[in-house]
Order: structure tokens, then sequence, then C-alpha cells
């Protein structure tokens, strides 16, 4: 995804979208409406973001970024060759979508609350609710066109 002159994230505390300008991004930016501190921290983070039952309170639920969350295992050969897929996803769209991955066999929890039966399959999360559920593979291109409504 090209740069653009601003970046769009969520207030964790009140949940406000805000549009922080680039050069204003890691500058004690602000919420405009409740004024908390924005954790632009968040716009720079490695991706994917590896989640697992421990950490996807914070990493999912609280991302102030939309996120697509990948459910893989690594067992299943279709998830294995859409590993680079999500990857590339991820490094393309990094500062304006958290993506993160989750292998059902180390987080049976997380799983079995989506009601996750089979992998690959995605969850699209956006103000900390599950908005879309992906079963199966898609390209590149796909995964952007779903993303888009969430930027």
């Amino acid at each position: 995804m090209a740069p653009s002159s601003f970046y769009k994230m969520r207030c964790t505390t009140c949940g406000t979208e805000n549009r922080i300008p680039s050069d204003k991004v890691g500058a004690n930016a602000r919420c405009g409406k409740c004024k908390s501190t924005l954790k632009t921290e968040a716009l720079f983070l490695p991706q994917p973001v590896v989640v697992s039952d421990i950490n996807f309170d914070t990493t999912v639920l609280q991302s102030p970024l939309p996120v697509l969350l990948f459910f893989w295992a690594p067992w299943c050969p279709t998830c294995m060759s859409m590993a680079p897929v999500i990857d590339e996803f991820a490094a393309d769209s990094k500062g304006k979508v958290r993506v993160g991955k989750l292998n059902v066999d180390n987080s049976p929890q997380t799983a079995s609350k989506f009601n996750v039966l089979g992998v690959p399959n995605m969850l699209i999360f956006d103000n900390g609710r599950l908005q879309e559920n992906i079963v199966g593979s898609m390209q590149k291109h796909d995964i952007m066109m779903k993303m888009s409504r969430y930027i």
C-alpha cells in the first residue's frame, strides 16, 4: 500500500477513529475525543504478529488498527502455501492493518471461542469486534479488497 500523509487508528480508550498526520506520529498524539495518548508505536510493530490464547485480548481486541487474524496449523499444506501470501500482505499493510497468525494447535481456546473448525481460516476484527469470518485460502489482492473497507 502506498504511504499516505496521515494514519488512521482507533483510540484504545474510547474507540474513536483518529487521523494522525505522518509528521505527528510518535509526538504524543492524542485522541480528538477523550484526549488519551494514542499508542502510535502500534503502527510500526513488526508483522505478522504471533497471536496466542495468552495475548489475544491485547493483540487483537485492543488493537488500535483493524486486525486480520490468520488461523493455521503446521500440518496443513494449504496453510503452508498461504503463509507467504499472509506475510506479503502484512508487509504491505504495515501501519494500516495489524496482521496476526494463530497456530490452532498451540491456541485451542481462541480457535474454539470463534468456532474455527478448519484451517486456513481468517477473522477480521475492527474496534475489538469480529466483523468477518473467511474460510479457506485467498490471494493477496482478495485479502486487500476484504480489508479495504476497514482501512
